[in-house]
């Protein structure tokens, strides 16, 4: 038997260990065929949503005077999603950045109990502007006849034509700026005169930026 051993040693000495050898007699330990299989950790369960309940219904805070982006957020700590807002000055701006607006109105009264599946709106206005006192009515063409729409933002007015209107909008001053941001800009002067009949005729404005006066 030392014989053999020895043997078989020195054959694998010889081959420069390219033939795996263990000895004959050796206990086979268990095969091992990867990483563990055992169980991970389960993944814990997500909370329950914070959401009321479908037909709940909460009290409503009274959000003026807060910025939109905090007035929205509170909100929907109560439950409130269907949240929008709108420009207060009527000029038609969007608001892109919550932050930089502040809530002047809101559409359901502070204090009313209110299910929180009904739609808020704000009335904003950016942070360096002040709150109307009352929200101006939007122009309406109703009846077929040319609102006036001096002192209105020439998108307000674009708003309330047909959306096949033929609109022309020129600089009023003698500077001839384009009017390409139409929120930011007032109209001045129109054609056809405020009450004119509304036939599918072309509209023509003319218009200065806001803060700016009229010629």
């Amino acid at each position: 038997m030392r014989t053999r051993v020895i043997t078989t040693t020195l054959l694998c000495v010889m081959l420069g260990g390219a033939v795996a050898c263990q000895p004959a007699d050796d206990a086979k330990s268990p095969a091992v065929s990867g990483p563990s299989a055992a169980p991970s950790p389960s993944t814990p369960k997500a909370p329950a949503s914070s959401k009321p309940a479908k037909g709940a219904k909460a009290t409503v805070p009274n959000f003026v005077g807060m910025g939109l982006q905090s007035a929205q957020d509170a909100a929907q700590e109560l439950g409130f999603y269907a949240l929008t807002s709108h420009d207060a000055l009527g000029r038609g701006r969007v608001q892109a950045l919550d932050r930089n607006w502040k809530v002047c109105n809101q559409s359901l009264p502070a204090g009313a109990s209110t299910a929180v599946t009904t739609r808020l709106d704000f009335g904003a206005v950016k942070l360096e502007e002040a709150c109307p006192a009352k929200e101006a009515e939007a122009p309406s063409t109703a009846g077929g006849k040319m609102p006036d729409f001096t002192g209105k933002s020439v998108k307000a007015a674009r708003g309330a034509l047909d959306a096949s209107t033929s609109i022309t909008v020129t600089d009023a001053t003698a500077d001839g700026r384009m009017v390409l941001m139409e929120s930011n800009w007032q109209v001045c002067g129109q054609t056809p005169s405020p009450g004119a009949a509304l036939n599918g005729q072309p509209v023509e404005f003319t218009a200065v930026k806001f803060g700016e006066d009229c010629p």
